[in-house]
């Protein structure tokens, strides 16, 4: 009794960070079909949560910290779906860090799964934003969902440079320690909880999310050149002007981008490597 009661505790943080190790060195060894294939599923998985958020933001009365807040919870369904249905997240590979820091992977390959897995979950995001908008989801509440995507998408080319890739930063260390949770886990309720917290949180912060901003800036971007989409948002082309395919390259994804790989890589890879998977004195065979 006393063995099993052990083995349904969770795992302790050193041998979470060997998973991670063992889990990067997988990763960058599958095929890169299946690899791509996964990563476009990771995008429309974050995509459908993106969806989701704006959904509760939409006209919700709640205030602003609750609303952030409903926002968050409801936005974990896409990393629930990625680590639990089974899909490839760029954000959550920025891990690939701690074993190339072990030396269980070269530096080529992990640049090779980055950018395959980004660019799948790319097309994965872009696509499910162009989905939502043929539905005509946009025009519910009276185009109230529109006016909210497009709010959002304007906000978050408005960043500057810096602001934004601090931003990424906080972001992806509290998604990297979802899935760091996730791999302390023993079970499917156990992987679930793990992820809400984090996930509010980074999402109820404002921080700035990579994947989730290819769902977020396409879709409003889109709804910003449908003349009938602005006038049921009640907004106008010319407020919009700075909401362009150039800003969101320059002024959000790439600030954000790095500043992901900065947050999950440095603060939380490098930091959880060098304290449980660095080379000691006393590792070293005695002679």
């Amino acid at each position: 009794m006393a063995e099993q009661s052990l083995s349904n505790e969770a795992r302790a943080p050193a041998e979470i960070a060997r998973r991670i190790e063992a889990a990067g060195s997988r990763k960058t060894q599958g095929d890169l079909a299946s690899v791509f294939a996964l990563s476009i599923l990771g995008g429309a998985f974050i995509a459908l949560g993106a969806c989701f958020a704006t959904i509760v933001w939409t006209h919700s009365g709640l205030g602003f910290g609750m609303a952030r807040l409903m926002g968050g919870l409801v936005f974990s369904l896409g990393l629930i779906l990625v680590v639990v249905a089974g899909a490839e997240l760029f954000t959550g590979n920025v891990l690939l860090v701690v074993a190339w820091a072990s030396r269980k992977v070269t530096l080529s390959a992990l640049l090779r799964n980055w950018s395959i897995v980004f660019l799948g979950n790319f097309l994965g995001a872009v696509a499910t934003a162009i989905g939502i908008y043929l539905t005509r989801q946009w025009s519910f509440v009276g185009g109230g969902v529109g006016a909210a995507a497009i709010d959002l998408a304007a906000a978050k080319v408005s960043h500057g440079f810096v602001a934004a890739f601090f931003l990424g930063a906080f972001c992806n260390a509290l998604v990297c320690l979802a899935v760091w949770l996730c791999l302390g886990a023993r079970s499917l309720t156990d992987q679930i909880l793990a992820i809400v917290p984090p996930i509010t949180a980074f999402v109820a912060m404002g921080f700035e999310h990579s994947i989730a901003n290819m769902y977020f800036i396409p879709i409003g971007l889109l709804l910003a050149g449908d003349a009938e989409a602005l006038a049921l948002a009640g907004r106008s082309a010319a407020d919009l002007g700075h909401l362009t395919w150039l800003s969101f390259a320059w002024k959000n994804l790439l600030p954000v981008t790095l500043g992901n790989i900065v947050g999950g890589g440095v603060m939380v890879g490098a930091f959880y490597w060098f304290i449980y998977l660095r080379p000691r004195h006393s590792d070293a065979p005695a002679s």
